[in-house]
């Protein structure tokens, strides 16, 4: 799951010209992976607190706007990592914060479309349990496969 949104992340970054404009050169890719962790992490946190994959992609496909529960879980720490890890100013983090929306949009697009196998609610549930986000949950859902 983790490659599927780091190329969302490439895509929605690289669209948007002042967040790709605010990242240093030479460091993109790096500021890429550091957003794709935060988000994987952010998603398998909101996994745990949304009862599970099912209702974490119905909060997901319910709508995602800035103030929504799963973006500011992933906003927060991420504003802050980019800004002490590379230098980010606010202006950056901040348009950064903004297109998460939209990402975490293409996402929810991607599982729940069917003709797409490149994210599934199964290879989110198995990513997440892999990231230890399943407990004895995500060790026993392996079972009912």
């Amino acid at each position: 799951m983790f490659d599927q949104i780091l190329d969302l992340v490439k895509q929605q970054v690289g669209s948007n010209p002042q967040v790709a404009a605010a990242i240093p050169a030479g460091q993109e890719d790096a500021v890429h992976n550091e957003i794709a962790h935060h988000v994987t992490q952010g998603l398998a946190s909101q996994a745990t607190a949304q009862g599970g994959v099912g209702g974490l992609l119905s909060m997901l496909q319910g709508g995602i706007a800035s103030g929504n529960p799963i973006t500011s879980a992933i906003e927060g720490g991420l504003a802050s990592s980019l800004g002490s890890k590379f230098g980010l100013p606010p202006a950056a983090t901040g348009a950064i914060a903004a297109a998460l929306p939209g990402l975490l949009q293409r996402f929810s697009s991607k599982a729940a479309d069917p003709n797409d196998s490149s994210i599934t609610p199964d290879s989110i549930s198995h990513s997440l349990s892999n990231l230890g986000g399943g407990g004895i949950g995500g060790a026993l859902g392996g079972l009912f496969k």
